[in-house]
C-alpha cells in the first residue's frame, strides 16, 4: 500500500478542512495516509533562565513520516513550508506545497489546482527539485545548546535593535573578520529572496552552490554582502553585547551569549520540492516580486492640439 503524508497549518481553518478532504481522497484510492500539523516543525525559543533548549534535528520528524512515504502534501503559506521542510528533510520526503496563505513564494500549486495536482502526485508525474539547507548550532564549549535545519536564513541581532553590535566571523579556514552592524544574515540561495533581499543582498538562483553573508545596516562602507561556496562553514562570535537573539527561518531560535558560538554548515539533508512542471525560477520572480517586467518607455515627444 503506497504511503503519503499531509502537513497543514492548523491556524488556518481552510487548510484543516482541505487536509481532511485530501486524506479522504487518498484513502479512497488505497493510500495509507499520515496527517500532522506544521506546528511540530516550528522551533521553540530558549531563554536566559533556561538557555539549553536542544531538540535534535531528527527529533521534529512526525510519527509515521519515514523514508517509505512517497510524498507529503503541505497546506499553508511560506511559513508552513519552512516548518514542513524540517519535518520532512531528514527522511528525504518530497513535498507537494499548496498555497493557502498570501505570498506563497515557496508553494507549487493553488487550491483551485489541487485535484489535478494530487492526481499527478499519485501517478508520479512530477520532477523533484532539491534545495540546499543549513545546519545551525549554538555551542557553549563542546555542548550543543540548540540546533535546527534552515532553508531560508539565520539572523543574529540584538533584541531590540537599538545599538550597534560587533561580530567576529570566520568563514572556513579564512582569517576572522570583525563586522559592526545591527545584525548578521547567513542565507541559502532559497533565502536570497527573503530577508537577505530586503537587507540588500543579491538574488541567487536555487542551483548555485553558495551561501551569503549579509550585514544588516552595517556601520562601514566596506561591509557589504559576501557570497562564498557552501562547502565553507561559518562560525560567529558575539563581541560586545551581553546577549543576542538568533532566529532561524523567522519562526524559532535562541539567545546567544558572549561565550557562545553560532556554527553553520551545509546540511546533508535537502528540502525536496515536487514540481508539477519544469522549475522556472525567473517566472516565479516575475509573478511574486515583479522582477524583469517589461519596461514601458515614456513618449519622446508630445503632440499639441
Amino acid at each position: 500500500m503506497p504511503k503519503a503524508g499531509i502537513i497543514y497549518n492548523d491556524v488556518k481553518p481552510v487548510a484543516g478542512r482541505v487536509a481532511i478532504e485530501i486524506k479522504d481522497q487518498l484513502t479512497a484510492a488505497g493510500w495509507d495516509v499520515c496527517i500532522t500539523a506544521s506546528v511540530g516543525g516550528i522551533l521553540g525559543y530558549s531563554h536566559p533562565d533556561s538557555p539549553v533548549c536542544h531538540t535534535p534535528i531528527e527529533g521534529v520528524t512526525p510519527p509515521g513520516f519515514d523514508s517509505d512515504m512517497k510524498f507529503a502534501v503541505v497546506l499553508g503559506g511560506d511559513g508552513t513550508v519552512l516548518a514542513a521542510s524540517r519535518q520532512t528533510a531528514p527522511m528525504g520526503i518530497p513535498m507537494l506545497t499548496v498555497n493557502t496563505g498570501h505570498m506563497g513564494f515557496l508553494t507549487e500549486a493553488y487550491l483551485n489546482q489541487l485535484p489535478q495536482a494530487i492526481e499527478q502526485a499519485m501517478a508520479g508525474e512530477y520532477e523533484i527539485e532539491d534545495r540546499a539547507m543549513l545546519t545551525v548550532k549554538v555551542l557553549r564549549g563542546d555542548r550543543i545548546l540548540w540546533e535546527a535545519l534552515c532553508l531560508n536564513e539565520m539572523v543574529l541581532h540584538r533584541e531590540p535593535l537599538t545599538c550597534m553590535c560587533h561580530f567576529e566571523i570566520a568563514v572556513g579556514r579564512h582569517a576572522p573578520v570583525d563586522i559592526a552592524a545591527d545584525g548578521i544574515i547567513i542565507s541559502t540561495p532559497t533565502g536570497s529572496t527573503a530577508y537577505s533581499l530586503s537587507a540588500g543582498g543579491p538574488v541567487v538562483t536555487p542551483g548555485v552552490p553558495v551561501l551569503q553573508l549579509v550585514p544588516i545596516c552595517p556601520h562601514s562602507l566596506a561591509s557589504r554582502a559576501l557570497v562564498f561556496p557552501d562547502t565553507e562553514s561559518v562560525s560567529i562570535y558575539p563581541v560586545n553585547i551581553p546577549r543576542l537573539v538568533m532566529v532561524v527561518d523567522g519562526n524559532g531560535g535562541c539567545y546567544v551569549l558572549q561565550d557562545d558560538q553560532v556554527y553553520l554548515e551545509r546540511s546533508p539533508y535537502s528540502a525536496r520540492f515536487i514540481r508539477l512542471q519544469s522549475p522556472e525560477f525567473f517566472r516565479i520572480l516575475r509573478e511574486k516580486l515583479g522582477w524583469g517586467l517589461p519596461h514601458i518607455a515614456k513618449p519622446t515627444s508630445v503632440e499639441l492640439p
